[in-house]
């Protein structure tokens, strides 16, 4: 079966920058997406940091190396101005109807963009985002009105979605986790506050209510998990976890493989391992 569209969503870290300077992560990270193939026909982004810089040469120069056209980034409101999420796109394959580069503005940790395209002769809704890292309570309220009304028919937009991202937030089919392998401190950030201030099981609910809006997770449509993408570069945080997905929505959207690409390379090159959608 051809494979018609990719769809992939990939955090950087820092935006392959080391302290250092060094930016040897972030053309390895070039070098990575750019032996896809076929390429990616969306691609979103987390973690661009200070690309901002010299009029976003990085964003350029990534473009220019995968072949796609990059849209205006969305820079995070929480922060020093210096980190944004970008989305790209393949122009022989998807066609911008409309797009809106930050919408809700200020109601985001980091942001959410909006696209609407034309992907191989069906119209479709894009949404790239990166969840906030704080809690769950702080994703619970990013996820309301513009995420979860996409889920399911709404005036004026395509019945055709994809959803990109860091969530933050695990998939719902992730065993619990042994908790004693997370440093106390960073286990806020993941787990339920339960109403006397202790602290319950992982924190799932923005994929909960997504999920019951009306998105799929293709991972539910496939015969093989996909791998974790992330538990591979922190020595105190080891679990191998679900945080990066792609949903999708509407007739037009058959996914043909969903994974994670987990290789020596791209373990090397960012906390967070990329996901690829490709559908038919």
């Amino acid at each position: 079966m051809r494979i018609l569209s990719r769809y992939v969503t990939y955090n950087m870290f820092n935006g392959g920058i080391d302290a250092d300077g060094s930016e040897h992560r972030r053309k390895e990270q070039i070098q990575i997406l750019a032996s896809l193939d076929p390429a990616p026909t969306v691609l979103v982004i987390q973690e661009a940091t200070g690309w901002h810089r010299d009029g976003w040469r990085r964003l350029h120069e990534l473009a220019y190396a995968l072949g796609l056209v990059a849209l205006h980034p969305v820079t995070s409101r929480i922060g020093d101005g210096e980190n944004a999420t970008a989305l790209l796109y393949r122009p022989s394959a998807a066609t911008v109807i409309a797009y809106t580069p930050a919408v809700g503005v200020g109601k985001f940790h980091h942001g959410l963009m909006r696209a609407r395209m034309e992907i191989d002769g069906r119209d479709v809704l894009v949404l790239g985002t990166h969840l906030s890292p704080a809690n769950g309570a702080a994703r619970l309220a990013e996820i309301g009105l513009w995420m979860t009304d996409s889920g399911g028919d709404f005036p004026g937009m395509p019945d055709n979605a994809v959803f990109l991202g860091d969530f933050n937030c695990q998939s719902i089919r992730d065993p619990e986790q042994d908790w004693s392998t997370v440093p106390v401190n960073l286990q806020p950030r993941y787990r339920t506050v339960l109403p006397d201030g202790s602290l319950g099981e992982a924190d799932r609910a923005a994929m909960r209510v997504l999920l019951d809006a009306g998105w799929t997770d293709p991972d539910d449509l496939m015969s093989t998990p996909r791998a974790a993408t992330v538990g591979h570069w922190y020595k105190n945080e080891p679990t191998p976890l679900r945080l990066d997905h792609a949903l999708i929505r509407g007739p037009g959207i058959r996914p043909t493989a969903y994974w994670t690409l987990d290789t020596e390379a791209t373990r090397a090159a960012s906390d967070h391992l990329p996901v690829i959608l490709d559908t038919h």
